[in-house]
C-alpha cells in the first residue's frame, strides 16, 4: 500500500458523507466550545466521531502540513496576515457596479479547438484562466476582436468570466501579483460579468482551512467590485453557519448583488445538493432584497432557485464538453435529454454537432416536463442469516427505519426548501 506524502493527511474516511455538518441531525462536537475560533465557525455537526476539527489534521509531518493549521504555527500565521485575519469585516467595501441583463442559459466555452467557425449565442462564458495566462499574469488577448478569435465567438456576445476551477489554476490566480491590471484590462475588453475564484471549502481538513478560503473569495469579490467589474460573489460553505455568515455580510453590503454557486462536484452529489440548495435558498430570504445567481451544474434545481433570486443563470458546461467527445444530443418525448455518440470524420470541424447540441441543451430546461407518476416501492425481502433461512418481519423493518425517518425532518422548517432525498 502506498504511503501518502508527509504534508498530506494520513487519516482516511471511507465514508465522505459522514463528515457532511448537518446542526439538525448532529451535536456540536466536544472540542467545540473552547476554540478561539468559535463564534466565526459555529461548531462541527457531523458524524465523524471527531473530538473537534484539529482531528482533521492527520499529517505525519505537521511541520510541512500544507493547509491552513494551527499545528504548523509559521506558515499559519503568514496566512493570516496575507488576508489579514478570518473576519469579513476587514475586506475593503467596494462600489455597486450593477446586475448586467443575462439569459436563463449561458453556453461555455472552453476553446476554439476543433472548430472553424462562430458559434453564434448572444451570450457565451469562458474561464478566466483561457483569458489569462497564468505564467506571466497577462491576459492572452489585447482587445475584444482577438478574444472573438480566441474562443471563436461573436465579438458583439455577452461575456462570462467564469472563476470556477480546480485548484492548481485558482490558487496560481491568488499568487499573481498585479492581479489590478489584470482586472483594469478585463474591464478595458468589456466583459459583462465575472465569477470569484471558488476557493475549496473541504470537509476533511481544519475549520481554519476553510474560513481562510471564504475570506480569500471575498478579497476576490472586493478586487473584481472595486475595478468596475460587475462581479459574483461565490458563497462557498461547509456549514450552516457559514451560509448565515454570507447572509449577515450580504446584508450589510448592499454592493453585493448577484451571487456564483457551483453544483458540478461534491456539492451537486446525491442528497447534499438538496441541502446547498435550501442554504442557498434560505440566505436569499434572509438577505431581504432581490439578489442574482450565476450557477454551474445544478441545472435541475432551476425552478427552486428562482423562487427564492431574482434572477438565476446557468452557466451550462455539458453542451460543449459532450461535443468534444462526440456525442449528439436529442429529447425524448417526455422531454428528456440523451445523448448518443457521433463519431466525425479525422480532422472534420464540429461547428455544427456543437450549434446542435448549445441549442438541444437549452431546450431541455426551457421545455415543461410533466409531472413524474410516482410508484410505489418496491418491497424486498432479505432473507435471515440463521439457520432457519426465514424472512426478517416487514413490521421490524418498518419500526427500525422510523428513527431515520424522524431525524430527516428539521426542527425548524422557516427559511427551508423542502426537496425530495435522492
Amino acid at each position: 500500500m502506498n504511503r501518502r506524502p508527509s504534508h498530506e493527511p494520513s487519516r482516511h474516511f471511507p465514508q465522505p458523507r459522514r463528515l457532511w455538518d448537518d446542526a439538525t441531525r448532529h451535536a456540536p462536537s466536544l472540542g467545540c466550545p473552547t476554540c478561539l475560533e468559535r463564534d466565526r465557525c459555529g461548531g462541527v455537526h457531523t458524524d465523524a466521531g471527531v473530538l473537534d476539527c484539529r482531528d482533521l489534521c492527520s499529517c505525519r509531518d505537521k511541520t510541512k502540513c500544507d493547509m491552513v493549521c494551527r499545528f504548523n504555527p509559521r506558515t499559519f500565521v503568514a496566512r493570516m496576515r496575507e488576508v489579514e485575519g478570518l473576519g469579513f469585516e476587514t475586506a475593503p467595501r467596494a462600489v455597486a457596479n450593477g446586475v448586467p441583463p443575462l439569459p436563463a442559459i449561458v453556453p461555455f466555452v472552453d476553446h476554439r479547438y476543433g472548430r472553424a467557425a462562430t458559434l453564434d449565442e448572444p451570450a457565451v462564458a469562458i474561464s478566466l484562466y483561457e483569458l489569462v495566462n497564468l505564467a506571466t499574469g497577462k491576459p492572452h488577448v489585447a482587445s475584444r476582436a482577438d478574444l472573438a478569435a480566441r474562443f471563436l465567438i461573436p465579438e458583439g456576445a455577452a461575456i462570462v468570466v467564469s472563476g470556477v476551477d480546480k485548484d492548481g489554476p485558482i490558487e496560481r490566480w491568488w499568487e499573481l501579483k498585479d492581479r489590478p491590471a489584470i482586472l483594469a484590462a478585463l474591464r478595458a475588453l468589456g466583459v459583462t460579468l465575472v465569477t470569484t475564484p471558488n476557493y475549496s471549502v473541504l470537509t476533511d481538513v481544519p475549520r481554519t482551512d476553510n474560513l481562510h478560503a471564504m475570506k480569500r473569495i471575498l478579497l476576490a469579490w472586493t478586487e473584481m467590485a472595486g475595478a468596475g467589474l460587475p462581479a459574483a460573489l461565490h458563497v462557498n460553505g461547509r456549514t450552516q453557519h457559514d451560509y448565515a455568515r454570507w447572509a449577515e455580510l450580504i446584508a450589510d453590503r448592499p454592493e453585493i448583488e448577484i451571487l456564483a454557486f457551483e453544483f458540478a462536484t461534491g456539492c451537486g452529489r446525491g442528497e447534499r445538493i438538496d441541502w446547498h440548495i435550501a442554504q442557498l435558498c434560505a440566505l436569499a430570504d434572509r438577505v431581504g432584497r432581490p439578489l442574482a445567481l450565476v450557477i454551474r451544474g445544478g441545472g435541475r434545481k432551476l425552478d427552486v432557485l428562482r423562487r427564492h433570486f431574482s434572477n438565476v443563470t446557468l452557466v451550462e458546461t455539458e453542451a460543449f464538453s459532450r461535443t468534444i467527445r462526440r456525442r449528439r444530443a436529442h429529447l425524448t418525448e417526455s422531454g428528456r435529454l440523451k445523448w448518443v455518440k457521433f463519431p466525425t470524420p479525422e480532422g472534420a470541424p464540429i461547428d455544427d454537432l456543437l450549434a446542435h447540441n448549445v441549442a438541444l441543451v437549452r431546450a431541455s430546461y426551457e421545455t415543461s416536463r410533466p409531472a413524474l407518476r410516482l410508484r410505489p416501492p418496491t418491497r424486498r425481502i432479505r432473507r435471515a442469516a440463521h439457520r432457519d433461512g426465514e424472512p426478517i418481519q416487514p413490521g421490524l423493518l418498518r419500526q427500525l427505519h422510523l428513527p431515520s425517518e424522524a431525524r430527516g425532518v428539521a426542527p425548524e422548517p422557516q427559511g427551508v426548501v423542502a426537496a425530495a432525498k435522492s
